[in-house]
């Protein structure tokens, strides 16, 4: 497998190796020790299912005091996949890294504990699995708007479909740079 740094701390882009033949493909999807030789030594204890409609945005969603780290990946379709750096005083705040995911290219993203998360479905439909370090809390849950104008993350669609939890996030503060 590859392992792509990005501009934010923690943030990877993985690029599992498959092989194919006329029979279709295989390949690990997640193997501990090869993910922990790429820096990835997190107990996964929670794996996630969805499956979304074209236009569909899911997020900016954080753990406030129980970050979950998140690696995804698209099993059906594609999505454009985003993480932001929501940690007051961080250095990096208010910065982002977004990636296309696709079912065709295996690639993933994990998305470190103190990043918010979010994905919007590009094609027809799509299908993402994605294990946590930590359980979900709905207690615990934040977000952040999705047009967030500090984020200012260009979404590659114009008028996305969302959950009623997701249009009450608010902005991102800007006390936390």
């Amino acid at each position: 497998m590859q392992v792509l740094t990005t501009a934010l701390p923690g943030v990877l882009i993985i690029e599992p190796r498959v092989f194919r033949d006329e029979r279709g493909f295989f390949l690990e999807t997640y193997h501990a020790a090869r993910y922990a030789e790429a820096g990835l030594a997190l107990p996964f204890v929670q794996d996630n299912h969805s499956r979304s409609r074209k236009g569909t945005l899911r997020g900016l969603h954080f753990q406030r005091t129980r970050p979950q780290g998140k690696l995804v990946r698209a099993i059906e379709g594609a999505i454009y996949d985003v993480a932001a750096d929501v940690t007051p005083g961080s250095p990096t705040y208010g910065q982002w890294v977004g990636v296309t995911l696709s079912a065709d290219d295996f690639r993933q993203i994990y998305v470190p504990p103190g990043y918010a998360h979010g994905f919007c479905v590009i094609s027809d439909v799509a299908q993402v699995e994605y294990k946590c370090t930590d359980v979900y809390d709905p207690t615990d849950e934040g977000g952040v708007m999705w047009n967030d104008p500090v984020l200012g993350i260009p979404w590659p669609i114009d008028v996305p479909v969302l959950s009623d939890r997701d249009t009450r996030h608010p902005p991102l503060p800007l006390a936390g740079r």
